[in-house]
């Protein structure tokens, strides 16, 4: 146990693992993996059909121009690796199919629709949202469209830019193609980045301060590119020369793996972003094993958070009070290095954000 008071001691005093160990407890708090396996839900009943519907209409649109239309679908399809590469690779049964639209238009709207609604809860869950102040459910399918429409420009313009890249290089030669690529990818990184901080400026009823986003945001953009490339890889690599029935297995499974791990970068993106703003570290290490510990001013903050954010109405008041823990002692408290913390309000809340942050909403 001493050894322990001595962790939990040094982890409160350093930022650099106090800020890390509160993301990892709220990220389990808020059960955010079991929120990305619902994002991964409804993309993979979104992300074909939206690829089919992106193959007929990019195939009917520019039929007179063949070259045109081959570079803007591999720039397209380059975005989603796993199934992209089989799309590009069987792309002329798809062309001129009006079946193939209509069942694009009807399964990408359903799915698209519900990512955001579940993008929207999850956000929303995170950042301690109130219930009753979050949109009913026609505006939150308003916001969700207006995030849908943020996601297909950020295609548009990525797809924009993949296409300029191969363009430029086979212009400027094989000497400046890797400098042309590097700016493309360091372009796209910012453009993701950039495209995260909006998508929560549309789907989260706060106003979240720029500086307190972009860097959680960079590095969310980051991982998602470290992502395409592992796409890539695995169809280059592990899916190539497969037979039929382990390629179709590989292709779902991959798929399903791929949507989980950028579901899991955006919501690991947001929770950084909610500790930093919320001011919800250092957390006691032991908080989340066990009662007999005494919380530290993050661990007050963040629980009455949880509590608060499951109000239904204006008018409920939720007040949150914590007792002394079971078998503490001062001089236990006093090891650990608690302080007391001048915005804190002893541990009760009135309905409303945590005493640091006051709630907000556009």
């Amino acid at each position: 146990m001493d050894v322990l008071a001595r962790l939990d001691a040094y982890q409160r005093r350093h930022r650099w693992a106090g800020l890390p160990l509160a993301v990892v407890y709220k990220f389990y708090d808020d059960q955010a993996a079991y929120l990305a396996a619902l994002l991964t839900y409804y993309g993979f009943l979104s992300l074909f059909p939206l690829l089919l519907f992106l193959v007929a209409v990019l195939s009917s649109v520019l039929s007179g121009n063949p070259q045109v239309q081959q570079a803007l679908l591999n720039s397209a399809l380059r975005e989603f690796p796993v199934i992209g590469d089989q799309i590009v690779h069987n792309i002329r049964s798809f062309h001129g199919n009006t079946v193939a639209v209509a069942v694009g238009v009807v399964g990408s709207l359903y799915g698209a629709l519900n990512v955001a609604q579940a993008a929207q809860h999850a956000l929303n869950k995170i950042f301690a949202v109130p219930r009753h102040a979050r949109p009913d459910p026609l505006r939150s399918r308003l916001k969700g469209l207006k995030f849908l429409l943020l996601l297909a420009l950020g295609l548009c313009v990525t797809t924009a830019l993949s296409t300029a890249a191969e363009s430029a290089a086979g212009v400027f030669g094989a000497r400046l193609a890797v400098g042309v690529r590097v700016a493309a990818v360091i372009a796209a990184v910012v453009l993701n980045a950039a495209l995260l901080v909006a998508s929560y400026r549309v789907l989260i009823r706060r106003r979240l301060p720029l500086r307190t986003t972009y860097a959680a945001a960079l590095g969310g953009a980051c991982a998602w590119q470290v992502l395409l490339w592992g796409g890539t890889y695995y169809v280059g690599h592990v899916l190539r020369g497969a037979t039929a029935t382990y390629g179709l297995f590989g292709i779902v499974l991959g798929l399903l793996a791929w949507l989980y791990l950028g579901a899991l970068v955006y919501l690991l993106t947001a929770e950084i972003t909610a500790v930093r703003w919320m001011r919800l570290w250092p957390r006691s290490l032991l908080s989340p094993f066990t009662d007999r510990v005494h919380l530290s001013a993050g661990d007050q903050r963040a629980y009455r958070s949880y509590a608060t954010t499951e109000s239904f109405k204006g008018f409920e008041k939720i007040t949150v009070h914590f007792d002394p823990p079971p078998h503490a002692d001062t001089a236990d408290q006093t090891h650990t290095g608690e302080h007391s913390d001048p915005g804190d309000d002893g541990g009760r809340g009135d309905g409303h954000d945590p005493p640091s942050r006051p709630e907000s909403t556009p």
